[in-house]
């Protein structure tokens, strides 16, 4: 598996390292293993796919963060290389895990509007990704069937644009009273944009990250967080590998199992 960061952020992040757990034993039954490699381009990912292919050093694949008309679903059945879409694909000659994120944001959004908060920023993953697109639809329209009023701003998953995207919206006159982010380091952006514009948290800002960390656990205040079982959608993300190697095309769906887990973050907005 090969997963895209931006240059200069190519650790890895709670989703995947949870997932690789999840993982891990499925294969070693099956006497597999998974390699990991970090890439900074899409570009570096098709070569890293070649070069698996041709010198056949694996038996397959798990294709992630896919976008709209992703080309490596069919790069990869024009290498021979069996594949695993992790969330579903519209190449439907491949394999794929699908993953309900609307389901998961639509339960945030409850969350914090059955607190009271009417007014909802929401900084995102990049908009390119199929993921965040279903994230986004649910956002807005779980927001407007509630009343409510919604802006997603476009992140990259890291601190910075985190911090830079909720000063942005903290600069408003209409500024939410509560923001969602995709994931746990551009929370604590929005944690460091907050105390910065002099507000506190939760009293003045409610802030609700994506996927349960330590970084979340042991932020200030301690993040309430939308947490999944991305262990128990390692091993269907496996088992569902094995069986394309082994030549099946199989469609796996991870039942919506996600809640929300609420620490100091959050809370009814001030009057």
């Amino acid at each position: 598996m090969a997963v895209l960061r931006a240059p200069g952020h190519r650790g890895m992040d709670v989703f995947f390292s949870g997932l690789l757990d999840g993982m891990d034993p499925v294969l070693q039954a099956a006497g597999a293993v998974i390699d990991l490699l970090i890439v900074g381009s899409p570009e570096e990912e098709r070569v890293a796919l070649r070069r698996w292919a041709e010198q056949r050093l694996v038996i397959g694949v798990v294709i992630a963060d896919l976008g709209e008309d992703d080309p490596r679903p069919a790069l990869c059945r024009e290498l021979g290389m069996p594949a695993v879409a992790l969330g579903g694909c519209d190449d439907e000659a491949t394999s794929a895990v699908l993953v309900d994120n609307a389901a998961a944001m639509r339960l945030g959004v409850a969350h914090l509007t059955g607190l009271g908060h009417t007014r909802l920023g929401r900084v995102s993953g990049p908009t390119r990704l199929r993921h965040t697109r279903q994230r986004d639809a649910a956002f807005a329209d779980e927001l407007a069937a509630r009343g409510a009023s919604s802006e997603t701003l476009e992140g990259d998953y890291t601190e910075d644009r985190g911090y830079r995207a909720t000063a942005e919206m903290l600069a408003r006159p209409d500024r939410p009273t509560a923001i969602v982010y995709d994931n746990d380091e551009m929370a604590i952006g929005g944690l460091r944009a907050a105390r910065e514009a002099g507000l506190e948290v939760p009293a003045d800002l409610s802030v609700l990250a994506w996927d349960d960390s330590s970084v979340s656990r042991l932020a200030e205040p301690p993040l309430s967080v939308v947490s999944r079982d991305v262990h128990e959608l390692g091993g269907l993300t496996a088992r569902a590998l094995l069986a394309a190697a082994a030549g099946d095309r199989v469609q796996l769906v991870h039942d919506a199992d996600a809640q929300v887990i609420t620490r100091r973050s959050t809370a009814p907005p001030r009057r």
